[in-house]
This record gives structure tokens, sequence and C-alpha cells, in this order.
């Protein structure tokens, strides 16, 4: 009788699991899915990318910033400014996460206001210099993810470029710059600009000569560094104010670059209106959908052309 039942029940059990992982797409699987723990991050920062340099010169400061947008392998936006101007004679660049250089941006206008209604004139650059790292020092526990150059003209008239880190850190400099592609920028002001490296004597450049070697050092990020490009801003900053203008960087369409046309973007910001830019921008991406959808034969309804049952 105990054989019996011994037999019975060996009968009634399920046959045993083989080992090794379940075949996907199977219940095993599905069910080792679900009972796995998942590990789940966030972070309260983000880095958007974007590069930015300054030189100081004997009576003006040129500062160039691209105006790429971007998270990973996502632009957002192509045409983001990281520059803001605080005052006449003053402007502030910041590298890093968006939000909080808009954050700070704020905050530091705010600032300039209480000192102009209180002090009835514009602060120095060197006050604003202070200010910024009071600011960035007091939110040291929880800092603004950025990573900020501040270009002007001092009160004797000279070029000042102060460089600082997240936490207020900052050392005035003859030129400096930040951002993703930082590390491509710095070796070539320091071989054009200090010329440490060189035993022929050769005469300081001329502003003209930093506005186009800036041009060029962004240019040439671009093709580095995914988190540059698009379109640059000139900042130049001297007696007379702050005058700014704007080139193109690279795009980087996706898909085939021959098939989707640049669009117009504008000689400058104010160029032209944002609604027919918006509209060239659209434009271009429509025929760069065109152009695949008949590469690859699928018409309007998503069928593919030629595959019809003939009747």
């Amino acid at each position: 009788q105990a054989s019996s039942v011994s037999a019975g029940s060996t009968a009634c059990s399920p046959a045993p699991r083989p080992i090794g992982p379940a075949a996907p797409g199977s219940a095993e699987a599905d069910q080792e899915q679900q009972q796995t723990p998942m590990e789940h991050r966030w972070g309260p920062f983000a880095d958007n990318g974007g590069t930015c340099l300054a030189v100081s010169g004997e009576d003006y400061v040129v500062l160039a910033a691209d105006t790429r947008l971007s998270t990973g392998y996502r632009i957002h936006t192509r045409d983001s400014s990281k520059v803001t101007q605080l005052t006449d004679k003053c402007i502030i660049a910041s590298c890093g996460m968006k939000a909080d250089a808009l954050t700070l941006h704020k905050n530091l206008k705010a600032r300039i206001v209480m000192y102009e209604h209180k002090h009835r004139r514009q602060p120095s650059v060197t006050a604003i210099a202070q200010m910024l790292s009071t600011t960035l020092y007091y939110k040291r526990f929880f800092p603004y993810y950025t990573f900020n150059v501040l270009a002007g003209v001092d009160d004797e008239g000279k070029g000042a470029v102060y460089h600082y880190d997240a936490i207020g850190s900052f050392e005035r400099c003859p030129y400096t710059t930040s951002g993703s592609g930082s590390s491509l920028v710095m070796s070539v002001l320091d071989a054009q600009l200090m010329k440490g490296n060189q035993t022929i004597a050769t005469p300081a450049m001329s502003k003209q000569e930093i506005v186009e070697m800036s041009k060029d050092v962004l240019s040439s990020v671009g093709e580095r560094d995914i988190h540059t490009g698009d379109a640059g801003e000139i900042f130049i900053v001297d007696g007379g104010g702050v005058t700014k203008a704007r080139f193109e960087l690279k795009l980087d369409w996706f898909g085939r670059d021959d098939a989707i046309p640049t669009p117009a973007w504008g000689a400058s910001r104010g160029s032209g209106p944002r609604r027919a830019r918006r509209g060239a921008y659209t434009s271009a991406l429509g025929a760069g959908r065109a152009a695949r959808r008949a590469a690859a034969c699928i018409d309007d309804t998503g069928g593919m052309r030629g595959m019809q049952r003939k009747k």
C-alpha cells in the first residue's frame, strides 16, 4: 500500500524544471521577469552640454558660445542661448544644466536690480564676480549644476574674465573655457594666446583676429563634440557696450544629409520672424521624410508599392 501511494504521488507531481534560464517568451520567463527586482535611479541634475569661451583684451572682452541644448543623443532645441547680459559692461555664459542656469541668471539680475535701486548705479564687474561666487557657495550643499564664465570691462577700462566651478571657486584669468568641449578649446587658446611653446616671437592678436579664432575654435569643436553645434554667438564687450553677432555651426541632421536641405536660420537671432524660421525648419523636416519614404517605396497608407495582388 505504501508503494502504491508513493507511485501515485509521483505520477501526480509536476515534471521538474530544467536547469538553466527559461526560454524567452515562455510563462516561466515572464514570471522570472516580474519577480526579478529592478533598480531605478533618479538624479536631480542633468548635463545639457554646450561650449563657451572668453578672451580678455586690453580694453575689451570676446565671449563665444554655441546654442545647442541636448541630453545624450537627443537634441531638444537648436536655438538656446547660453549667454545673458547682466549690465551694460558685463555678461555671463553658463554651461551644464539649463534649468539651473536660467534660475541662476534670474537671481543675479534680481540682485543687480536691488543694487541699482540702493546705490543709483550699476555694479562693477568685480562686484558681480564676488556676488556670483557667494551665490554659488550659498547653494553648495545642493548646488547649481552650472559652470560659469563671467566677462566684462572693469572700472579701469580693462577686459576681465572670471572662471567658476559649481560651488563658487573662481579666478580672474586672461582667457578661459567651459562646457562639454572645453578640453578641445583650451589647447588651442594656450597655443594661440599664451604661446608657451613657441620660440619665435609673434605679435599679439587683434580684436578681429580673436573673434575669427573663436569662430574657428567653436566650428572645430562642433566636429568632435556631439553636444556642441547648430549656431554660435559672439559677444564683444568694450567701452561702448555689448555687441552681438551670430554664425552657423554644424547642424547634425538625422537621416540622409543630401536629402534634407539646410534651413534658413538667418544671419542673427533677430534677422527674421520666428515663424519664418520655424516654417523653414518644418519644411526641411517634411522634405527629409518625403525623401526617405520614396527611398523605401512606401506609399501614404503604409503599404509597399508593387505588392498589390493582381486581379
